[in-house]
């Protein structure tokens, strides 16, 4: 299926802020990740014990060598190449370009594990998510974590964001569009794609006590 407009952007911006991106995570400049959703993401995984985990849509990989130092054996996929390939060259896990329609038939395994990390960013994801469940042993459980949706500040509905980067520091050339949903929409949407909430969990941020993301657990 041909990309429309928006989605055509967002890989364009991913593409453009790699080398941005990668060093605002390898130095944690973002407070919240630092702080609170790293440290949530991880727990959340390593609490289900996978001995084979799937990270879509990996960025630069620091989830996979998260895992993989606790002896998870970890494969990332990425639509991006350079973020791929600056995966590859920190070792720890294995790597493929791989956007979320090919994941089906990539022949990259089963899975007791599949994570998204802030990483699910389209308007069209119901196809996907029922596609992956196929990438699943029995038993296994898909964990999002997602920018919480009361936390925005703007018009609580669901549509296209801009993410301009403020703050992130040098780098980001490109605003990248990303899809707001409320939590309605996210709940809902695993449930037309065949998932049953297992467990939500709203890591909160240590010094505003606020939510600092959503965390939905899914089999």
């Amino acid at each position: 299926m041909a990309m429309d407009e928006h989605q055509e952007r967002l890989a364009r911006s991913w593409q453009s802020n790699a080398e941005g991106w990668t060093r605002t995570v390898r130095e944690g400049r973002i407070e919240s990740r630092r702080l609170v959703t790293d440290t949530a993401i991880v727990a959340a995984a390593q609490a289900l014990h996978p001995k084979r985990a799937l990270d879509i849509g990996c960025g630069e990989g620091w989830l996979c060598r998260a895992l993989e130092a606790s002896g998870v054996e970890m494969v990332g996929v990425d639509a991006c190449a350079t973020l791929i390939a600056s995966a590859q060259a920190m070792g720890a896990g294995q790597y493929h370009v791989c956007g979320y329609a090919d994941l089906a038939g990539s022949g990259l395994g089963k899975f007791d594990l599949l994570l998204c990390n802030f990483a699910l960013l389209d308007e069209h994801l119901q196809l996907p998510l029922q596609s992956w469940r196929d990438l699943l042993r029995p038993g296994g459980r898909l964990l999002i974590q997602t920018v919480h949706p009361y936390s925005t500040g703007e018009v609580y509905e669901d549509g296209w964001r801009l993410e301009r980067f403020e703050g992130f520091g040098e780098g980001f050339p490109e605003a990248m569009p990303w899809y707001f949903r409320t939590l309605e929409s996210w709940l809902a949407l695993l449930a037309d794609a065949g998932w049953t909430l297992e467990k939500q969990v709203e890591p909160l941020h240590p010094r505003t006590g606020k939510p600092a993301s959503l965390l939905l657990q899914a089999v």
